[in-house]
């Protein structure tokens, strides 16, 4: 045993440190679900962090922040690379490929942030990196979230979360930001890193102490805020349709008799029940005023208003529906499609739409081609079945669904948006987030649901999420899972829309709140840097 520690410790003291760079970032990417190994996100940084602190030169520094970058993206998003087995356009094995020159582009980030930090440290040691580069990963996850569209998937702060029952650490994102939790991560690794030295200098206690304040912190059983009952019955519905048959016509009936049967019996006058459909939960058109030809490959043929009464009569007088479906956008004359939204309807049990939303932010190459005219001749296409891109609609709003209560929609991964999930002129009681995650094997799905839960703590909102194939869950301000259907499940959750809470501090001034924690940590850093310098 001591033998091969010692072998061990020869390894990594001998690993080039592009390497262990490249090796640390996917380590990292084990904090995140399902693996949900923390304890490896800190060690992980922890490397990036010594390693930074011996780069010598700018230049080495940023190759530094991209290998891990590359690494631990590569790790994180592999669940990208399944939806390439779900289409026969393209083959399956570019997914992997996919996935490889997108962590290339993402590495961008952490070497950004690297490369900030140690800039500002290069004389004042890790006293000054650590806060350097704590603040520079939160300005460098919120450049990720919006350049070029952004892709704010998997900040740090996710690794935070503790189970369904239990919030962990992140109950701090509603005074921090998503992005400021992510520095919290830094801190936590740093505190290990620094309790290495400490070992080595013989400052046993102290090591020890600084050793455990980040298992303590990590584990501890945070109460999540006071939570009362809710007032508004939900049926929300997984009905478990595989994406091998979902955007099939020949089974767009079946699909739509499943989902109805587990709906239930319809709600009676006098009472008040809201239905929760998936994403892609309706493959009829709703609305009236296309061309013929448009409607007959759909469930109902040309008849838009039959098929939101039958709608209607799912739910009943007393309740009002909330699924996914398809809008089209015509041309001016009205006579051709030039391209198609993503939206949410709201049907009542009449077949009136009483509100609707389209989706804001859609995922490139999964919902539209970039530069189609260049790629579409090389025989590339998107993953989304159909030939039309989709349009993207203005961003966050809210639905005064009148009984039902007022609804903030959020579709699929617009959810991981931390800030711009919410009309802050109109709160919302609730965010209905319906997605199909069945592309996404078995590693996005809970990736997904972990950040509809920081969602939830960050804007102190209930956030209802109905899916295809699964993870479906009611989720409470506190970001607790109070109801839960699991991957593959089809079922249906009923209860009641947990309350609102008070609109948080990060509600009221979304990420000016995590930019300006960034600041204070800069601040700090050149203030222990020039200090260091005397």
């Amino acid at each position: 045993m001591i033998v091969s520690k010692t072998r061990a410790v020869h390894i990594l003291r001998s690993c080039p440190a592009p390497l262990a760079a490249f090796l640390s970032g996917a380590a990292a990417a084990a904090g995140f679900q399902p693996l949900a190994l923390w304890p490896l996100t800190l060690v992980a940084l922890a490397v990036l962090l010594h390693l930074l602190s011996l780069a010598q030169g700018a230049r080495r520094a940023m190759l530094l922040g991209w290998l891990f970058g590359v690494g631990h993206f590569w790790v994180g998003n592999t669940w990208i690379a399944t939806a390439f087995t779900y289409q026969a356009e393209m083959p399956a094995w570019l997914g992997w490929i996919a996935v490889f020159l997108l962590s290339l582009f993402l590495a961008i980030y952490p070497a950004i942030a690297a490369i900030g930090a140690w800039l500002i440290a290069r004389r004042g040691g890790l006293a000054v990196l650590v806060p350097a580069f704590a603040g520079t990963w939160i300005v460098a996850e919120w450049l990720r979230s919006w350049v070029f569209t952004g892709f704010a998937w998997n900040p740090l702060g996710v690794v935070t979360l503790g189970g369904f029952a239990r919030p962990g650490l992140a109950l701090l994102a509603p005074w921090l930001g998503t992005y400021a939790l992510s520095a919290i991560v830094v801190l936590l690794a740093a505190s290990w890193l620094w309790a290495v030295h400490a070992f080595k200098t013989g400052k046993v206690a102290p090591a020890i102490a600084a050793a455990l304040v980040p298992v303590g912190l990590m584990v501890a059983p945070f109460p999540a805020p006071g939570q009362g009952e809710g007032t508004l019955p939900y049926r929300l519905v997984q009905p478990d349709i595989r994406q091998e048959v979902l955007n099939d016509p020949q089974h767009y009936e079946a699909n739509f008799v499943q989902t109805a049967v587990l709906s239930g019996d319809p709600v009676p006058a006098g009472q008040t029940t809201l239905f929760l459909w998936p994403e892609s939960g309706v493959p009829d058109f709703l609305r009236t005023g296309y061309p013929r030809r448009y409607y007959i490959a759909t469930t109902y043929a040309a008849d838009p208003e039959l098929a939101r009464r039958r709608l209607g009569d799912v739910v009943g007088p007393g309740g009002i529906l909330l699924t996914g479906t398809v809008d089209l956008v015509m041309d001016a004359r009205a006579t051709r499609a030039v391209g198609a939204e993503n939206v949410v309807t709201a049907v009542a049990a009449d077949g009136r739409i009483a509100g609707s939303y389209a989706k804001a932010h859609l995922v490139p190459y999964g919902e539209y081609l970039p530069m189609r005219s260049l790629l579409e001749p090389l025989g590339l296409s998107r993953l989304v079945a159909g030939t039309l891109d989709f349009r993207a609609g203005p961003g966050p709003r809210t639905m005064d669904l009148g009984k039902w209560g007022r609804a903030g929609v959020q579709i699929c991964y617009e959810i991981v948006f931390s800030g711009q999930v919410v009309d802050r002129d109109s709160r919302p009681d609730y965010l209905f987030n319906p997605s199909n995650d069945g592309w996404f094997g078995s590693w996005g799905p809970p990736q997904h649901l972990a950040q509809a839960r920081l969602r939830a703590i960050e804007e102190g909102l209930p956030i209802l999420r109905s899916t295809t194939t699964g993870i479906s869950a009611v989720i409470d301000a506190g970001g607790v899972v109070r109801n839960h259907a699991g991957l593959h499940e089809a079922r249906r959750l009923d209860g009641k829309v947990p309350p609102a809470l008070a609109p948080t501090l990060f509600a009221r001034t979304g990420n000016l709140l995590p930019l300006g924690w960034a600041m204070l940590l800069l601040v700090a850093a050149v203030v222990a840097s020039r200090r260091a310098r005397r």
